[in-house]
């Protein structure tokens, strides 16, 4: 058992992410997102549809008062709350729920396939790969095209707060040459996008996949359009030319984009409480397996949440600086899988395939596919295989109370939490997923052109024909 949901302190209402407005649009269920409309909604953000191919009109509808005579127990909130029905963590929703979010978002994201979304962008919000000079560079030259006084439209500029001290930003000889841009040219830290990320219209990375999973680190919640341009070394999430940037962000500021609404994952740190007279003996004689789908005798809560993560790539549960392995717990829904001895566990989203679970032998997946993906990192039995698990599942990833050592937790190669025995993390379909910008006439081929090029996967001599 745990505690109740924490709820954030924003509401979705605040966001001015237009693809996230649609998404948090109060009362969907799979019933009613087959007719939802897009209109103009002054107060978040404009949106027009360009290239219309539904016979149906999509769109949120303007008055949030209005009654749709649907309340459920994740939804009965007063008109005058400041909290967002759709804040409630996955790991507290029925499988009926959680079914019907994967499902709204699912249908959403088939919905944007063919609409070209046209975006009234006023804020832009740079990320810029770490430690690389020659990407410092070139952000101090989208920034100034940006701020320039030949743009029609009068951007406000966010970049990282440390580039206005580095040498080769030059922030003061950037001023020097635009004058006029010094209140729009704004600096931004990790609690600024991840308090504040319903404030951005438009997120630009320059950089590899790393700097993606990094934009996706920053922004817990709200996720705006993310377009990502290649300056590293890995290219299936940077699709587009940086040579040709002008170009690329004019078209997609004023002509709209083609989104891909990327699954991620709610990762949820569960910690043991201890009971009353509890000695390190007696912690042992305790049960993980009977803690999460037996019943509990005396009624008290045997574990609280720990904080929770929302990641594009994988969950990776590993023996750390431990020298013997793992002992692991897999649970889904109310079903213990397994006990894995191994050096870990990799549970990945289809984003992830080619990444840490491509590299332990795991299945390659469309980034389309709405499933989990598991897979053991060197499993000491030769019977562990691969799972591949819908997205409707919950998961839990525990450490048995009696195990040798304790285990560690990384979300997306970051933040490495220690697992104490009795500890576990949950993973389920995050209601919030990494809106990413598609070159125009690329949804369905790029994946796979992506594998060839950036992997030469399967290449090989070719076969001499018989004489």
């Amino acid at each position: 058992m745990a505690d109740e949901p924490r709820l954030p302190d924003h509401p979705d209402e605040a966001t001015a992410c237009f693809v996230h407005s649609l998404i948090a649009g109060e009362g969907l269920t799979p019933a009613r997102i087959a007719n939802f409309r897009i209109s103009k909604d002054k107060s978040k953000l404009e949106a027009d549809i360009v290239n219309e191919p539904s016979e149906h009109d999509i769109a949120i509808e303007e008055d949030d008062e209005e009654d749709t005579g649907e309340e459920t127990d994740t939804n009965k909130v007063s008109k005058d709350s400041n909290i967002s029905p759709t804040e409630v963590e996955s790991r507290h929703l029925t499988k009926k729920q959680l079914s019907d979010m994967a499902w709204n978002v699912r249908n959403l994201s088939k919905k944007l396939d063919n609409i070209r979304l046209k975006l009234s962008v006023k804020t832009i919000f740079l990320v810029t790969k770490a430690g690389d000079e020659s990407v410092v560079d070139s952000t101090r030259e989208v920034t100034r095209w940006l701020l320039s006084e030949d743009r029609e439209t009068r951007y406000v500029v966010y970049i990282e707060k440390k580039l206005q001290v580095d040498p080769e930003f030059d922030y003061e000889g950037l001023l020097e040459k635009e004058p006029a841009a010094k209140e729009r040219l704004k600096f931004w830290d990790t609690k600024l996008a991840t308090e504040q990320g319903h404030r951005f219209d438009f997120v630009v990375t320059l950089g590899g996949d790393g700097t993606v999973l990094y934009t996706s680190w920053l922004f817990q919640h709200v996720v705006p359009p993310v377009l990502s341009f290649s300056l590293g070394s890995l290219g299936f999430l940077t699709k587009f030319d940086f040579n040709d940037y002008q170009n690329i962000l004019s078209s997609a500021i004023h002509d709209g984009v083609l989104v891909s609404l990327r699954l991620r994952f709610e990762c949820t740190i569960m910690r043991s409480n201890p009971h009353k007279r509890e000695t390190p003996a007696s912690k042992k004689q305790r049960d993980l397996v009977e803690e999460l789908i037996g019943d509990e005798s005396d009624g008290t809560l045997s574990h609280r949440p720990d904080g929770a993560v929302h990641i594009l790539n994988d969950l990776v549960v590993d023996r750390g600086p431990n020298p013997t392995m793992s002992s692991i717990e897999l649970f889904g829904g109310d079903e213990h899988f397994t006990t894995l001895q191994a050096d870990g566990v990799c549970i990945s989203t289809p984003t992830g395939s080619t990444a840490y679970n491509m590299a332990a032998g795991g299945s390659l997946s469309h980034p389309d596919n709405p499933v989990i993906l598991i897979t053991a990192i060197c499993a000491h039995t030769l019977s562990f295989r691969p799972i591949i698990l819908p997205d409707t599942v919950v998961l839990r990833v525990g450490v048995p109370y009696d195990a040798r050592t304790s285990s560690w937790a990384s979300f997306d190669g970051r933040q490495r939490v220690e697992l104490l025995p009795g500890d576990y993390v949950t993973v389920s379909a995050s209601r919030y997923p990494f809106a990413n910008v598609l070159p125009p006439g690329e949804r369905g081929d790029d994946w796979m052109h992506s594998l060839s090029k950036t992997l030469n996967w399967n290449t090989r001599s070719k076969q001499k024909a018989m004489q």
